[in-house]
């Protein structure tokens, strides 16, 4: 039975009064933020209510929010709305981010976050649901593998990714890159290039890590100059 997102919304103010730090339903869709010490009592209300029954975890991952919300975008790579953006700055930057209100958002002072999607075949309904990591240098939240095990993987891609740690996880390690692989590549200030290169040599008849040999790039030009096909014309004194 198919239930509105305006009834589980209330319902859901109600029956996690007090452990939910917003409640928001936007674009039609319902989003909740749970601080981490509330993560994994709030994952078994939304798991085990009858009600709502999401006994499906469809999605879980990492986010860097390391630059969210800067208006002026760092000159040394390209933009959306071309060069002369790096040459002068504009009053308003129409690519801000922004809240289903129009208003700029707001930084919290917290880095990382992980965002669950949950699915409840019996009520046709989709929940998201967001925590935030109160430590930027150690990120750490609760494991959900107790409560959905299909997190089990999708906690190792956002440890290996964004370097989250889940408390709990029966077997966190990487899951995408090398073993010996240097730092978390989703991380907003990972460099482009990484930090090495991997190839195979023959002689050695193994993969074998060297540094990076290509420098980094810019984007952007390094010189500003006057292109006289776009100047305007001059009237010529007599």
């Amino acid at each position: 039975m198919a239930v509105s997102l305006e009834f589980i919304k209330d319902y859901l103010q109600d029956g996690l009064a007090g452990k939910l730090s917003s409640i928001k339903l936007a674009f039609g869709e319902l989003t909740l933020d749970v601080s981490a010490d509330q993560w994994l009592e709030v994952a078994r209300f939304l798991r085990y209510n009858e009600m709502l029954d999401c006994a499906q975890l469809t999605d879980l991952c990492g986010v860097d929010y390391l630059t969210y919300g800067d208006a002026e975008w760092d000159v040394t790579t390209a933009t959306r709305t071309g060069f002369s953006r790096a040459a002068q700055a504009n009053e308003a930057d129409p690519f801000a981010f922004a809240d289903e209100e129009g208003q700029a958002a707001v930084s919290t002072g917290k880095r990382f976050a992980v965002v669950i999607h949950l699915l409840s075949v019996s009520r046709n309904l989709r929940v998201r649901v967001r925590t935030w990591c109160d430590d930027n240098d150690f990120p750490v939240v609760p494991s959900l593998v107790e409560v959905w095990s299909s997190a089990n993987w999708y906690e190792r891609e956002a440890f290996d990714l964004f370097g989250i740690l889940f408390s709990g996880h029966p077997d966190l390690r990487r899951i995408l890159t090398d073993y010996g692989f240097v730092g978390h590549p989703f991380r907003k200030d990972f460099p482009l290039i990484g930090h090495v290169e991997m190839r195979y040599d023959a002689e050695q008849k193994r993969v074998i890590y060297e540094p990076v040999s290509i420098g980094p790039r810019v984007l952007v030009p390094r010189t500003i100059r006057d292109d006289a096909r776009f100047s305007q014309p001059q009237e010529r004194e007599d």
